[in-house]
């Protein structure tokens, strides 16, 4: 129950690795803030409910400035403050190439991907202040870590992402709250849905996250209990960080692979 007492704002609840978290908040002690622009926020909430624990939910963008304080004020007023603000919410912009891509396309993926951790940080950040410490944690992506693993206007918004954890660590020196990010690789998702869909339809799930070492693509808790973790007391001296959570993708450039109990060819 390590979130007993704790006032949480979970962003992307509506689906997915949000969902997840805040499930799993809720289930730790916790009291939700459910926040998504779609009614999955409302369903997020339904089931906290359900299972006997604390939520509200709320339908925000998350890329405006005054959806983002009304989700912060909400926190505060119905739960007497905030202590973790876990700023998931985003979208994937398609897999068009830069020369390609409209930028009224970038500009929406930049704001809602980018902007929006900036702003729940802005907001957020002093609230929990308040508090005496607390965590921020951003989802970013393996594609903000290198090329391969996204289109040139998400990865560019998912490596803005690791760097606003970095630079806000920073910046809030002094005030117990630490900010780090969670980097999924293939997870499932209502983003990825149409692509796992299409695999079980097709007897290919077999392909999917077979460039990883552990074959396979996540599910959304495994991406919820990282974030857990980096909202805990646990990770009490982890501080601006970036952590990948991909089956191993990103530990490797890209080789010619030994098959396990093989030799390479």
């Amino acid at each position: 129950m390590r979130f007993t007492d704790k006032s949480i704002i979970v962003t992307g609840a509506g689906s997915g690795i949000g969902r997840a978290a805040a499930l799993l908040f809720a289930a730790e002690g916790g009291s939700v803030v459910c926040a998504d622009r779609t009614e999955g926020a409302d369903e997020t909430a339904r089931l906290i409910g359900e299972a006997g624990n604390k939520a509200v939910a709320i339908r925000v963008d998350a890329g405006l400035e005054e959806d983002v304080v009304r989700t912060v004020a909400l926190a505060c007023e119905r739960f007497g403050g905030l202590d973790v603000m876990f700023a998931n919410a985003g979208i994937s912009g398609g897999m068009a190439n830069i020369f390609d891509t409209d930028v009224a396309l970038i500009t929406e993926v930049l704001r809602v991907n980018l902007i929006g951790p900036y702003l729940a940080i802005k907001h957020a950040a002093p609230r929990i202040a308040e508090r005496g410490q607390g965590a921020i944690v951003l989802t970013a992506s393996v594609a903000g870590i290198r090329s391969g693993a996204g289109s040139p206007a998400y990865s560019a918004s998912k490596a803005g992402v690791i760097n606003l954890a970095q630079v806000s660590a920073q910046q809030l020196a002094g005030s117990n709250v630490r900010v780090n990010a969670i980097c999924p690789g293939l997870t499932e998702t209502g983003m990825t849905k149409p692509t796992f869909d299409y695999a079980r339809g097709a007897d290919k799930m077999d392909k999917l996250g077979r460039l990883n070492p552990l074959r396979r693509g996540a599910q959304p808790e495994e991406l919820a209990k990282v974030a857990l973790f980096l909202a805990s007391d646990d990770a009490s001296y982890v501080n601006g960080q970036a952590i990948a959570v991909d089956g191993g993708l990103s530990s490797s450039h890209p080789v010619t692979r030994q098959e396990y109990g093989k030799t390479a060819v």
